[in-house]
């Protein structure tokens, strides 16, 4: 009788887990949606207008380490370290922003 009762509870629980679920996945999905028709609009807007349409820059790099540390000067090496690079084909996420990207101009 407890068992069932614990069944029962747990099912009616996942399944409210399951429609939050989805009605979060919905939401997510009309935001993207959102977001795209917004830069269409603005493209075209600006060819309407004559004007350029200057897309925007990715928040986020996937960098892949592809050099070893041999013949490799101090500093390059360093950045590796920092950038969380430390072996061949290692790969991380970063922000973008200027001092990553000039870390990464030094390492190139």
């Amino acid at each position: 009788e407890e068992k069932e009762k614990a069944l029962v509870a747990k099912e009616k629980e996942l399944a409210e887990q399951r429609e939050a679920l989805k009605k979060r996945t919905a939401e997510y999905i009309k935001e993207y949606e959102a977001h795209e028709k917004q830069l269409i609009d603005l493209r075209r807007e600006a060819k309407l207008g004559g004007n350029f349409f200057v897309e925007p820059e990715a928040k986020l790099l996937f960098v892949i380490r592809i050099v070893g540390i041999i013949k490799l000067s101090p500093k390059p090496r360093k950045v590796l370290q920092l950038l969380r690079l430390k072996q061949l084909h290692n790969g991380v996420f970063l922000k973008v922003n200027k001092p990553i990207l000039q870390m990464l101009k030094l390492v190139q």
